[in-house]
């Protein structure tokens, strides 16, 4: 009786510390964002059969799932994406207008993320000088560094540079992505003077050589990719060789490019992704004390797979399949280590994706090409018509149209009619439904439709004079990358999981400059300094 009574205490014992561990913290201890790029809305339910219970489903079953967010504004750029969700308010605030845009002073393309002052660490590449100085507002991780003067760790990983500069915003402790030379994870002095140890002995251990050693073959029998418009067609790209059919070997796609960029084109770069983002929280101690830790984790595989090989391809199926289990490694991970009942965990995207023009030209679906340089020349043909001068078109990206200003002030024309002029003339090309001048954008208000978003997206200092608005399926010629205003593009997936979010899907309608807000709601503090988002009701337990 002594023994079963002694077991008995210490079984009570156990149970009761174990329950202790389980309740959630007052605030939470780790807020994780996951961002999966180029993942549309429908991807859940399109590859729903072939995900672990422990993956996406688990995300979908025990959080709360926004069916109907979206993001804002016209041009939804990759780069404009991260910089939204973590800001709080759209391109016209926080300053990230595209990947690229054009500097009138020194006529000059900038690069979203370009810093002259900085270096990169961890390479031999001097040409990464980056920093969020061009993030024009301050981000949800920003306030929470200033809400307990810097005491929260905010870590930012992602394969580009951009994405994991850009979420990490200014005050971050460090941002890490890849070096397409070595495959090695690399920051800025923006952040230290040199990279912590645990980075290099990640490095050491050479990840992308294993990685790169192996065939990519698909992880089920190929004939169960269904969802696909089957591994061999003609809308596919594929790598640089112009191979794109299964299996293919990695060591040798590596040779030809002499190259790790391959690697975040296969499934392995995600995988990279989550080992390096695992390493962070274990040697960064994030999520152990009483001060709120901030952690960005962007996988990028999934947008390159996407511009090789399309939307309804075996590698992007095959892509998600093994991302599925990736993440549910991942939410293992954490909460053994921190506890999914002390962590904020979103996943989203930085924007949508769509077919491939020539597809939908294929299946009679409306959709094509805006040619854009050869609508230049047009222009240029009929400016010099019109007002007997040349050049007085700058620059043109397909989206953005920028006028030479000073030419036409020296030359005393009027620069409000030249930019009606130009957006009468650019409706009448094949592919662009609207145009809006500067001026109108800068002086009306538009409340709803293509108008907001183009709005939405127009900052004075950075846009151009004509904002192009194209019809849905059609991008410009020369801009692979380009992402309009219209669903496809702009509804993306939303889930808040763990902590004490209510599990349960609704169809209200959800901004993605909502996100920020609210997770400065769950720690009281601050929102971002230019935030126009609202906090999501009925989100907590």
């Amino acid at each position: 009786m002594r023994k079963i009574l002694i077991i008995t205490i210490i079984l009570l014992l156990y149970l009761n510390i174990f329950s202790q561990k389980r309740i959630p913290s007052e605030k939470p201890r780790l807020i994780v964002t996951i961002f999966v790029e180029g993942m549309r809305y429908d991807y859940l339910y399109k590859y729903w059969d072939k995900f672990t219970d422990d993956g996406f489903k688990r995300l979908v079953s025990k959080g709360k799932y926004y069916q109907n967010a979206e993001y804002d504004y016209l041009y939804t750029k990759s780069s404009s994406g991260y910089a939204t969700v973590v800001t709080g308010s759209n391109p016209s605030q926080h300053g990230i207008v595209n990947d690229y845009w054009y500097k009138r002073i020194t006529n000059t393309k900038k690069y979203c993320i370009y810093d002259k002052k900085q270096s990169v660490l961890g390479t031999t590449d001097f040409d990464a000088n980056y920093s969020p100085k061009s993030l024009l507002t301050s981000t949800f991780s920003d306030e929470l560094r200033l809400s307990d003067y810097k005491q929260s760790k905010v870590i930012s990983i992602s394969p580009k540079d951009y994405a994991a500069v850009l979420s990490g915003g200014h005050l971050a402790n460090a941002a890490y992505w890849t070096d397409n030379k070595t495959g090695k994870w690399v920051s800025s002095t923006y952040y230290f003077s040199q990279l912590p140890n645990w980075v290099n002995r990640f490095n050491e251990k050479k990840f992308p050589d294993i990685y790169l050693s192996k065939v990519w073959n698909t992880y089920f029998p190929i004939e169960n990719y269904e969802n696909t418009l089957g591994d061999d067609n003609s809308f596919e790209i594929g790598f640089v060789s112009g191979k794109k059919t299964f299996p293919y070997d990695l060591s040798a796609l590596k040779n030809l490019t002499d190259s790790y960029k391959i690697l975040n084109s296969t499934p392995f770069g995600n995988t990279y992704t989550k080992d390096f983002a695992i390493s962070a929280i274990v040697n960064e101690d994030l999520g152990k004390d009483n001060y709120c830790d901030y952690l960005n984790v962007a996988f990028t595989a999934t947008e390159n797979i996407t511009e090789k090989f399309g939307i309804r391809s075996v590698e992007l199926e095959d892509t998600y399949v093994r991302l599925d289990r990736d993440l549910k490694h991942f939410l293992n991970f954490i909460n053994d280590f921190v506890g999914l009942e002390n962590t904020v965990i979103i996943l989203t995207s930085d924007r949508g994706s769509a077919d491939s023009p020539r597809l939908l030209r294929e299946i009679n679906m409306p959709g094509g090409f805006f040619k854009d340089k050869n609508a230049e020349t047009l222009l240029n043909s009929f400016l010099r018509a019109v007002y007997h001068e040349d050049k007085l078109i700058e620059y043109f990206d397909g989206s953005y149209l920028y006028l030479n200003r000073n030419k036409i002030e020296d030359l005393k024309l009027n620069l409000n009619e030249i930019q009606q002029k130009i957006s009468d003339f650019m409706v009448d090309f094949t592919g662009v439904s609207n145009s809006l001048t500067s001026y109108n954008l800068e002086n009306r208000n538009y409340t709803s439709g293509m108008q907001m978003r183009a709005q939405n997206s127009y900052q004075k200092k950075r846009s151009g004079d004509i904002s192009v608005i194209l019809e849905p399926g059609y991008v410009p010629g020369s801009d692979i990358t380009y992402g309009s205003g219209y669903r496809n593009y702009t509804h993306v997936p939303l889930i808040f999981f763990g902590w004490k979010i209510k599990a349960g899907k609704t169809n209200i309608p959800v901004s993605m400059t909502d996100i920020a807000p609210t997770l400065a709601n769950f720690l009281k503090i601050a929102y971002p300094n230019a935030s126009t988002g609202k906090v999501l009701p009925d989100i907590l337990k």
